[in-house]
């Protein structure tokens, strides 16, 4: 779209020059391949932001395992109580968070 609108300037302000007329040639001999460039630029996901959606997701299931070892534990000191609905939960939320684990990474031990 850009060379349709850049001739008519070009022609009005300066007359049809050849400087004018070589931009606006240049214009649209590489507007496809700033077109494919982009197109490319934005389907290709770099290492970096690879790096980065990895670890939102893996804080986020951190978190999530967080929530489970907090209401795990609150469970489970029902069940010792004596609820037996709290250690059916206390099993179901166990169980959730064994599926949950795999998903994130162990800390590193420090000696």
């Amino acid at each position: 779209m850009r060379p349709v609108f850049v001739l008519p300037v070009c022609i009005a302000i300066t007359g049809l020059t050849s400087g004018c007329l070589a931009k606006t040639a240049l214009d649209v001999v590489t507007a496809p391949v700033k077109v494919l460039s982009k197109a490319a630029d934005v389907a290709t996901t770099s290492q970096s932001e690879a790096d980065e959606k990895r670890g939102r997701e893996v804080r986020k299931r951190e978190e999530e395992l967080g929530k489970l070892d907090r209401k795990y534990e609150k469970q489970l000191k029902k069940c010792e109580d004596g609820d037996q609905d709290a250690c059916a939960e206390a099993r179901e939320t166990y169980d959730e968070m064994r599926r949950l684990s795999p998903g994130v990474p162990l800390e590193p031990e420090y000696r």
